[in-house]
């Protein structure tokens, strides 16, 4: 079985911009690559899901969003960090999608492509709805990342809140 680590991106790998499209826009968090080479070393997989309604709300284009993905996939690349897939939602909120987070949607990709051991994966996001997404796919471990959107600590559901990325090898460590 697979152990993987679910990403969101936005807010998570990289710094929060509303509606993020174009490379030069993007800027990884401290400590992304670095804890990604810790986790692969303990067997993870990489997935990413990353709800991107800009693309529903017309303000930039999938071909764009896939250009920016592509080169992302390759920054990982050349850090020597292999992710698996990313997964996004293109819809805006209002079209009641199975794929839009808090749905598990792209978790129910993922399983089509890995045999996903949900008991010791993770689910690392920085918005409640990307916590509510791991128990509603029945991942059993989260962690809530205060690098992106601000959220209520004293409601998070998710079991460790952390500052960003590179916390993460403070808490994942089989």
């Amino acid at each position: 079985m697979d152990k993987v680590v679910f990403l969101d991106r936005d807010g998570v790998i990289n710094i929060e911009k509303d509606y993020l499209y174009k490379i030069e826009d993007f800027e990884f968090i401290d400590g992304v690559f670095s804890s990604l080479q810790y986790l692969q070393t303990l067997g993870f997989k990489f997935i990413i899901i990353t709800n991107q309604s800009g693309i529903g709300r017309g303000y930039y284009t999938l071909e764009q969003y896939n250009i920016l993905t592509l080169w992302m996939k390759e920054q990982f690349k050349q850090q020597g960090i292999d992710i698996v897939e990313v997964y996004c939602c293109p819809h805006a909120p209002d079209k009641n999608c199975s794929c839009r987070k808090p749905n598990i949607g792209m978790i129910e990709q993922a399983s089509k492509i890995l045999n996903i051991d949900y008991k010791n994966s993770w689910l690392i996001g920085d918005k409640s709805s990307d916590i509510q997404t791991a128990i509603n796919a029945n991942i059993k471990n989260t962690i809530q990342v205060r690098s992106g959107h601000k959220f209520d600590e004293n409601n998070s559901k998710a079991d460790y809140i952390v500052d960003s990325m590179k916390d993460i090898p403070n808490i994942i460590k089989e």
